[in-house]
């Protein structure tokens, strides 16, 4: 199939599904990092096809009220479970579609931990986002986008297929200390995204599984979200 009518089909697929945000990464920029993080394998790669869904406001705007169950509810169900699924179907029909193609394809599962000493996935969706253009890795280590800040959950394809890659966006943070200021255990360094530098450098995943952990054993509900929340490119649109 041409690469050309090979997109064609990709878009086709994301718009019946209902993503929001579509783009293809050249993972060349951040090989080393890639290869640290997963294995060679994932390394093996040259593309990502990177696929997002845009987290619902009115729910968002309601977590400084986490302590009511019902806004947990709310938030686990349909700005985590619900759309993770969504991701991840949408993720296997693309899969599918390049497979068929002729070409290597490779779904990594939405927002699944993959190695529990480092407290990460096989592979960075944020990442990948970020290098197709889609948004820029933030001070909290979230990808935000133009369009909704960082309110926006991702997948990735990782494929071979020739298609046409996006440019990564500059970090548009400037002297923003928003995320940072808002976490309640400090866990972020407040410096800027770098490929070549590995996630430590920026966020400390063990504060926060440490703070989830602290909030269960106490019976709290186990969510927070803060520094989603008080990103500034975030928000109504």
């Amino acid at each position: 199939m041409q690469s050309v009518a090979l997109e064609d089909q990709i878009r086709q697929i994301v718009r019946q599904e209902g993503v929001d945000f579509f783009g293809v990464a050249d993972l060349a920029l951040a090989r080393a990092e890639i290869t640290r993080q997963g294995r060679p394998m994932i390394a093996g790669y040259p593309r990502a096809v990177s696929l997002g869904i845009r987290l619902f406001d009115e729910i968002v705007d309601q977590l400084p009220d986490r302590d009511n169950r019902a806004v947990v509810v709310s938030y686990r169900t349909h700005c985590y479970d619900v759309i993770n699924d969504r991701l991840n179907q949408v993720a296997s029909k693309l899969a599918g579609e390049l497979q068929r193609a002729g070409y290597r394809a490779y779904p990594v599962p939405a927002s699944a931990r993959a190695d529990d000493e480092r407290i990460c996935a096989v592979f960075s969706h944020k990442l990948a986002a970020h290098l197709a253009g889609l948004g820029w890795i933030g001070k909290s280590c979230l990808l935000v986008t133009p369009e909704a800040g960082p309110r926006a959950r991702f997948v990735t394809v990782l494929t071979d297929a020739p298609l046409q890659t996006g440019e990564p966006l500059e970090v548009q943070c400037g002297d923003c200390t928003e995320c940072v200021d808002a976490c309640p255990i400090q866990a972020f360094t407040g410096r800027n995204f770098r490929e070549d530098e590995p996630r430590e450098a920026r966020y400390d995943a063990r504060k926060c599984e440490a703070y989830f952990k602290a909030m269960e054993a106490e019976g709290k509900p186990a969510v927070c979200g803060m520094c989603l929340y008080a990103c500034p490119h975030g928000g109504k649109p």
